[in-house]
Parts: structure tokens; C-alpha cells; sequence
């Protein structure tokens, strides 16, 4: 079994940064795919970045602002996110996915593990 506990979302203006962590215990990072997502009230959830197959997955909206990263050693995941926007309001979730997906795009990943988020709000 896998916990995901994610920190660092808080209160920031518009054009802030924020870097959120996701720390992970039992098997390793390494031996998944870890996702981040997000869901704003009355929304649904949406994706927002992982690697898969060689490459890096963003959504659209990141437009370059976003970055994900990992450290196995660490066995923690992060999320770089610079010049935020109001609309960037959201609790954000990491996840992951087995390696038997890598390769496909992550929206279509199952993911057994999610943590319960961390709210990330951006005021104008």
C-alpha cells in the first residue's frame, strides 16, 4: 500500500510561485507514476501534469508556468508553479499510477493512490 500526503499550497497573489510536495510512504516513487491534479469548487477533476513514456505531460493552462520534478531518494514528487493565476484556485492532488502505464497518456491512467490535496488559492 501507498500513502500520498501532499504540503505547500496557501494563500499567494497573482504572479506569485508556490512549490507543492507530495511525500510518499511504502513503495518507492520510483516504481510509479506519480501524477498532480486539480479540482476547483463545482468543477471537475482535472490534470495537471506527469511523465510518462520519456516525456512530460502538462495541461494546456500551465502555458510553461508549471514544472513537475521528482526525488526517489526522497521518495516525493513536486510541483513548480510560477506566475499563478486566480484561475490556478484549486485543491491540488497528487496520484499515482502503475508503471504497466508508462508510455500512455496520463489522463487514461488508473491511479490506485491519491492523497487528499492541498489547497492552493491566488487572489488578483
Amino acid at each position: 500500500q501507498v500513502q500520498l500526503l501532499e504540503s505547500g499550497g496557501g494563500l499567494v497573489q497573482a504572479g506569485d510561485s508556490l512549490r507543492l510536495s507530495c511525500a510518499a510512504s511504502g513503495r518507492t516513487v520510483g516504481s510509479y507514476i506519480m501524477a498532480w491534479f486539480r479540482q476547483a469548487p463545482g468543477k471537475e477533476r482535472e490534470f495537471v501534469a506527469a511523465p510518462s513514456g520519456g516525456r512530460t505531460y502538462y495541461a494546456d493552462f500551465v502555458r510553461g508556468r508549471f514544472t513537475i520534478s521528482r526525488d526517489n531518494a526522497k521518495n516525493s514528487v513536486y510541483l513548480q508553479m510560477n506566475s499563478l493565476k486566480p484561475e490556478d484556485t484549486a485543491i491540488y492532488y497528487c496520484a499515482a499510477a502503475s508503471s504497466a502505464f508508462w508510455g500512455t497518456n496520463p489522463r487514461d491512467m488508473k491511479y490506485d493512490y491519491w492523497g487528499q490535496g492541498t489547497q492552493v488559492t491566488v487572489s488578483s
